[in-house]
C-alpha cells in the first residue's frame, strides 16, 4: 500500500489558504477514485483504495501543518508502511511559482514547517514529494506565515486550483509509471 498524504491545516477558516493545497490535491485524488476519506485514527482523516493497480490510503492529517508528523508517523506504522517507499507527501513550495509543480525525492525542508514536523517524526525526508508552488509575498518575508495562511489573489486562484489537478495527476503518473518517469514527465512542463 501507498500513502499518499497532503499537508494542511483543519477546520473551515483554512479551507482555500495557500497552505492547503495538498489536501485539496488529496480530496480530488479521492473525488476521482471514489474513495471516501471517512475514517478518522491517529489524528488524521484517510480513507483507503485504488488507484490505477495500487492499494493507496489517502491521508490529511487533522493536527496542523506544524505537527504533520504527529500524525504520520503513527498512521504509516499502523498500516505497515514504508515511509521511504511507500510515501509520497503533497505540500505547497513558496520556493516555486504560483502554479508549478514539481516532483521530488528527498532533499531539504526549506523552512516548511510541515516537513520539519515529519523530519522530527519519521527520522528522514527521503520520501516522494509533489510540491505545489505558491510563491512568496513580493517584498515582504516576514508576512511569510500570513502568506501561507491567506486565500490566493484572484489572479493566483486560477493557477493553483490548476496546480492542485497537475499534482492530482502527478500522484497518478508515480503510481502508474513509478518515480523516475513521472519525475521527468511532470518536471519538464513549463
Amino acid at each position: 500500500m501507498i500513502a499518499i498524504v497532503g499537508l494542511g491545516n483543519p477546520g473551515d477558516e483554512y479551507a482555500g489558504t495557500r497552505h492547503n493545497v495538498g489536501f485539496a490535491a488529496v480530496e480530488l485524488l479521492a473525488g476521482r477514485h471514489r474513495i471516501a476519506l471517512s475514517r478518522t485514527r491517529h489524528r488524521a482523516r484517510f480513507g483507503t483504495g485504488r488507484i490505477g493497480g495500487e492499494a493507496v490510503l489517502l491521508a490529511e492529517p487533522l493536527t496542523y501543518m506544524n505537527l504533520s508528523g504527529e500524525a504520520v508517523r503513527p498512521l504509516l506504522a499502523y498500516h505497515g508502511i514504508d515511509p521511504v517507499t511507500g510515501l509520497v507527501v503533497i505540500h505547497d513550495e513558496a520556493d516555486l511559482e504560483p502554479g508549478t509543480v514539481r516532483i521530488k525525492q528527498g532533499g531539504g525542508i526549506a523552512g516548511h514547517n510541515g516537513l520539519e514536523s515529519l523530519l522530527d517524526h519519521l527520522g528522514q525526508v527521503d520520501f516522494a514529494r509533489v510540491r505545489i508552488g505558491i510563491g512568496r509575498p513580493v517584498g515582504r518575508p516576514e508576512k511569510m506565515a500570513d502568506w501561507v495562511l491567506a486565500r490566493p489573489t484572484a489572479a493566483e486562484a486560477p493557477l493553483l486550483e490548476a496546480a492542485v489537478a497537475v499534482a492530482a495527476d502527478a500522484v497518478e503518473a508515480v503510481l502508474r509509471d513509478g518515480l523516475a518517469r513521472a519525475m521527468g514527465a511532470v518536471n519538464r512542463r513549463a
